[in-house]
């Protein structure tokens, strides 16, 4: 099972790994799985991190232009060349940070906007999707009120002008499952038994949410 370094280190942009198995694509592409890394797969409406791999032998540099989690593992998709990354190479991976650092922004910005509109409608979240050119949340709302969340919007940006930290710590299952507030998606829970929670002030009440990147955050706009 891949190491997961994204998990303890969001801000982790360069580590060193070792090739644990490779499954060949086609002549342009391999699937690569490491014994660690901090390439986000795709998976929960992020979408997955790019970068590049570099055998340490010969400095040869391999693109990663897709990840996803397979089984328990992290396979990228690797670029190649007439030339081919093999089981046991030592490489050095290196993240496409601006583009990491972009969908961290959104993501934390989505906890915020999300949970000023669970605290004043109740709403769950029933889907979402980030992307390089914005973020979408989905809500199983009775009603919309477009002025309602217009001032939902302005609540959220006034949190984030705060700069207020963003606290990230592991929190058992059983333990979590005791808070319900600690869970924005209509019916289903977390999938794992590590959770990693932050705390915002929203008058004198706490808003706990679920967020695996604490951050800079982007500012909330409406597209409705």
């Amino acid at each position: 099972m891949t190491g997961e370094l994204y998990l303890k280190d969001c801000y982790l942009k360069e580590w060193e790994a070792v090739v644990a198995s490779v499954q060949k694509k086609d002549d342009k592409a391999q699937f690569i799985i490491l014994d660690k890394t901090a390439f986000y797969p795709n998976s929960g409406g992020e979408p997955y991190d790019t970068g590049t791999i570099t055998r340490l032998s010969d400095e040869k540099v391999f693109k990663v232009v897709f990840v996803g989690k397979f089984c328990g593992n992290i396979s990228h998709e690797v670029e190649v060349a007439g030339d081919e990354l093999k089981p046991g190479d030592k490489v050095k991976c290196i993240l496409d940070w601006e583009r990491r650092h972009l969908f961290m922004r959104y993501h934390t910005a989505d906890h915020i906007f999300t949970r000023v509109i669970i605290n004043h409608t109740g709403a769950k979240i029933t889907g979402n999707q980030i992307s390089p050119e914005k973020s979408r949340v989905d809500f199983d709302l009775e009603n919309f009120d477009r002025e309602a969340f217009e001032q939902y919007a302005r609540e959220a940006n006034e949190l984030i002008a705060k700069n207020i930290p963003v606290k990230k710590y592991f929190m058992p299952y059983e333990e979590a499952m005791k808070n319900p507030d600690l869970f924005q998606l209509k019916d289903k829970l977390p999938p794992n038994i590590i959770l990693e929670a932050g705390e915002y002030f929203l008058t004198d009440s706490i808003i706990s949410f679920i967020a695996k990147y604490p951050c800079q955050i982007v500012p909330v706009v409406l597209r409705i």
